[in-house]
This record gives structure tokens, sequence and C-alpha cells, in this order.
């Protein structure tokens, strides 16, 4: 019988990570359990893939820092007096609490806000109403009354959260002064400040060269806070505190570090155990955006901070409408199914700009099933923090 299913995405359930759990048993021990399930159960098979979201590898691996460590690094860095603090992204979650620690660290804050909105979408000012004021985004620069007095008082869309007046109050019960201005050019801060926190996530290496480039003294990013262990806390060498979370009032969760081992080691006991040589990979947020927010989800540096190598590369798909409607036009039924399986089957190992691939998706790997498990495991209280994924790679020759 010709096979009728595709790509399976399943969440598996997994016990609630502590500190220096054995991920590589708890996530093998997982996802074989879940195999044998008499109703939901399936056959582990060459080429699956197996992922974790970031958050348990790094409440495994304990890696936590407080908002006391932030400051003592913020302030050996950055001196302790005046610090420009620009590009945070809008978030309770992603930024407030780093906030705290970074103006524990500080005399006196000036905040640099983008608008309309931040780098992943959260908007301060609406498009319409920006320009209905005859404000130019890439010029202007605008103190918080100015701001004020032309916009008023934003919510977020989602949130309901002022994150100006909630920036501005965090900063002051961290015990700093604070000043707010808007403006897209990072330059505008030396005006205020040279020393200066950039927080920019993915613009971060032009935001720092031009920030060196115009005369800034101290000039560093998030990644460059939290590099190392601040007495005895945690820390990520690459990444800083980019992508951290909020673990509670006083912690933050950095984002994992040193990943490649669990997931060859994971790859590897999984072979021991089945036979099968199944794909691994660590993912946090997943590269989409919302169409109704406009928020682009990826507020991580990266989708994926580890995988194994056969999650290297780009899909290197055939567009099956562009082959139906031009090179197999005239064919239907069998005729065309036969037709379009055999040039999937003698199909180059390159596809790079050829028009049967018109139209496929030309991403990364694990950031396309990054997104896939991201949205399979959501942010709440599904619980199911590995994703198993079976048949990513088959296509429809696949039997």
């Amino acid at each position: 019988m010709t096979r009728m299913v595709g790509t399976v995405s399943r969440g598996l359930r997994a016990p609630i990570i502590r500190a220096n759990d054995d991920l590589v048993q708890i996530v093998t021990d997982t996802v074989l359990e879940a195999a044998r399930q008499e109703v939901d159960g399936f056959e582990v098979r060459d080429r699956d893939i197996i992922a974790m979201t970031e958050a348990i590898v790094a409440r495994a691996q304990g890696n936590y820092a407080s908002v006391a460590d932030i400051a003592e690094d913020v302030r050996a860095k950055l001196g302790g007096e005046t610090i420009g603090v620009i590009f945070p992204i809008l978030s309770r979650n992603r930024f407030a609490i780093c906030l705290r620690g970074i103006a524990a660290g500080a005399k006196k804050v000036v905040l640099q806000l983008s608008y309309p909105s931040d780098e992943v979408g959260n908007h301060l000012i609406d498009y319409d109403m920006m320009d209905e004021k005859g404000i130019d985004p890439y010029k202007d620069v605008l103190s918080l009354e100015r701001y004020r007095e032309l916009f008023g008082n934003n919510v977020h869309t989602f949130t309901g959260v002022d994150y100006v007046a909630y920036y501005e109050q965090l900063i002051r019960e961290s015990g700093a002064e604070v000043e707010i201005i808007f403006a897209n050019d990072p330059r505008a801060i030396l005006d205020y400040a040279k020393d200066v926190l950039h927080c920019d996530i993915h613009t971060r290496a032009r935001t720092k060269r031009l920030l060196k480039a115009a005369g800034g003294d101290r000039i560093l990013g998030l990644d460059e806070i939290m590099t190392e262990s601040v007495n005895g806390s945690g820390f990520n060498a690459e990444y800083g505190l980019l992508g951290s979370n909020k673990a509670t009032e006083d912690t933050v969760k950095l984002f994992p570090r040193d990943c490649q081992d669990l997931v060859d080691e994971i790859q590897s006991k999984m072979l021991a155990e089945t036979g099968k040589c199944v794909e691994v990979m660590v993912y946090g947020d997943g590269a989409f955006k919302d169409p109704i927010g406009k928020i682009w989800e990826l507020a991580d540096p990266v989708v994926s901070p580890a995988h194994t190598a056969g999650l290297v590369g780009t899909p290197n798909e055939l567009k099956l409408k562009y082959l139906a409607d031009n090179d197999f036009a005239e064919l239907s039924g069998e005729a065309l199914r036969d037709a379009i399986k055999a040039e999937i089957v003698k199909k180059d190992d390159n596809l790079v700009g050829k028009m049967v691939s018109e139209g496929t998706t030309p991403r990364r790997l694990t950031d396309l099933i990054g997104s896939l498990c991201d949205l399979t495991s959501g942010s709440g209280d599904k619980g199911t923090p590995i994703v198993y994924i079976q048949g990513y790679f088959d296509n429809y020759t696949t039997e």
C-alpha cells in the first residue's frame, strides 16, 4: 500500500528537569518509553530527529545568574557611572530582569529605545500615527517628553504593558537615575554617554562597529556580559546574557553552553539502544513572524546552539506544483505521479538557482526544524520539552 503519512512531529512529555540531572539518560529514556506506548507508540527509524528545548539543557547545567551578579559584571566592565543602554527588546521575560541588574551596576542609565518597534517587532508606535505626526524614524531623536506629547501612553498589543513606563520604573527602583530617548541611529547615544551597552541581538556586530567608529569609549554588547562566572554564577562564554530568560524575581536562566557533547552523546546512546542513527538538536525560539502583532519570534541569538552533523545545510527540494504545472502539464493521475517521482529520483544534489526549486524555503535546516519544534512544544504548560520528528527528510518517493 502507498505510504500516506509524511512528516510527523510529536511533543513528548518528560520529567521536570533540575540542575545536574543526566539529560542524556532522561532524553533517551523518554523517547524509548514514548516509542513503546501501546496507543501512540512508534518505531524509531534512521534520520528521525530528537530535539530538546534550550531551557531544559540550561536547567540541567544549572546555568543561572542573579541580578547582583549582572550588576557586578556591568560595573566592572563599564565603570559604574553613566551608561547608555540601547536597543533592548521590550519583554518582561527576556530583558526586564537583565535591566534591573544593569541599572544596579550604574549611577545613571540613558535608555535609548528604537522606534516604531524594537528589533523583534514589539511596537511602541503605530506606523500610521508616526507618519501622521511627520516623524522620520531614520533621523529624528525624541526625548521622553516629546514622545509622550506626540504619541501618549501606548501599551503592548498582547501584554497590555506600557514598556516605556515599565522600564523607567525598573531603573529607578534599581537605584539609578534614568533618562529615556528614542532613536534608531545607535550613535545618537554618544551625545549622552560614552560608555554604552548595546542590547540588540541580530544587529549587534553593526551597532558595535558604528559606536566604536563614532568615538565611544567602552562599547559592549549584551553578549559580553556574564561571559565568565561571577561569584560562582552560571555564564555563557559565547552569548553572555543573550538568550536569557527570567527564572525568578532575582535570577535569569542563561542560554545553554557547551551543548555539542550532549547532542552527540544522545545520538550515540540511541544508536546503541536501537541500532538506528537519529539526528539530535537543541532548539530555542523559532524563526517566524506573527502576522497580527508583527512580532518576530527569534529573541535568542540562534535557533539551535547545537546539533548533530546530519542537520547541517539547507533543503534540496523540487517544487512539485512547478513540475505539475510546467514540465508535466499534460499528465494526470498515475502518469503524473510516476513522472514526478522519476524527476525526484534523478534531481541534482544542488538545486540552488534552478527554476524547479523556486518557491521552496531557502533557510537552514536547523532554523526550519527549530521553528517546527517551537510550535510543537509551545511555551506554556504542555510539558513536552522534547520533540520527536519522523519523516522530515522523506519525499514523495519514500515508501
